[in-house]
């Protein structure tokens, strides 16, 4: 992986960890993740306007992705109503490396030598660390860590679909252009079933919202999109879970979440497999 690539992916990382506390830190969650993912909607159309479209042969990858996606963000909304930022974050999106290598291995015919599948090893137990989290209030919440670890499901789903597709596609924006906009829909349509009044509201009073947000989370994975393209798939989507200390540091500094040994073993875990997958490649 190149440098530029590492760039790229660590600036994403970052801007990942950013939408997610701006979904955290409001108080109508289904509004805030709502905003994000509607005011993906103008960033979608103007890299459409401006980037090659995908090819037909992409379409089942878009289709795909774009439900994956809307499953990922119902999960994540679910685990950010009962957990804190620093245990939900740091376990949805670490296990998504294990079980990218893991599908990689065992279906891809991907080789992984003992120096990546040592890192492997240290995230997961990481991961596994972190189900002894307690609570901002003393108590353990183990429906926030499995809600998580289903979340972190999606993400290595939608990872894979998205690297996959986007190659296909022949274009990285484009692809991902045309996924956002139907994921907007898709996710639209539930809000609308489930929470009516949501979508209006966003429209009419939240769109400074759904422009920070949504751009925020628009740029950050079409970034790592484009770099699915240009570097190994698991290696792409380990790089990016840096953003789990992004997460932490806004956690605890700006919501003032509890911080415990474990939390920071938890994240220095992750964070360890993270480094060494990056050193060895």
């Amino acid at each position: 992986m190149s440098v530029v690539v590492m760039a790229v992916v660590l600036l994403a990382a970052l801007l990942h960890a950013s939408w997610n506390f701006i979904v955290k830190r409001t108080d109508d969650k289904n509004l805030s993740m709502c905003a994000v993912v509607l005011g993906h909607t103008p960033f979608a159309l103007a890299a459409l306007l401006i980037s090659p479209l995908p090819g037909i042969e992409s379409l089942p990858y878009i289709l795909g992705g774009a439900v994956l996606h809307t499953g990922y963000q119902l999960f994540l909304l679910s685990s950010y109503r009962i957990g804190d930022l620093s245990q939900v974050y740091p376990l949805a999106r670490g296990s998504s490396p294990l079980i990218v290598a893991g599908i990689s291995v065992t279906l891809l015919g991907v080789h992984l030598s003992w120096i990546e599948l040592a890192a492997v090893a240290i995230i997961g137990t990481g991961i596994m660390s972190l189900t002894l989290v307690r609570r901002s209030d003393g108590l353990r919440n183990g429906r926030a860590a499995l809600l998580a670890v289903t979340t972190g499901v999606f993400i290595a789903s939608y990872s894979l679909v998205d690297g996959w597709g986007a190659r296909e596609a022949g274009t990285a924006l484009g692809f991902y252009g045309c996924l956002s906009a139907v994921n907007a829909v898709l996710f639209a349509s539930v809000m609308r079933v489930f929470q009516s009044g949501t979508v209006t509201k966003v429209v009419r009073r939240n769109w400074p919202l759904a422009l920070s947000g949504g751009g925020a989370s628009f740029f950050a994975y079409a970034m790592v999109t484009w770099a699915f393209t240009m570097a190994p798939i698991p290696l792409v989507t380990a790089l990016r879970e840096t953003s789990i200390i992004f997460a932490l540091l806004l956690g605890v500094f700006v919501l003032k979440e509890r911080l415990d040994l474990m939390k920071v073993f938890a994240t220095a875990c992750t964070l360890l497999g993270v480094g060494l997958l990056r050193i060895h490649r």
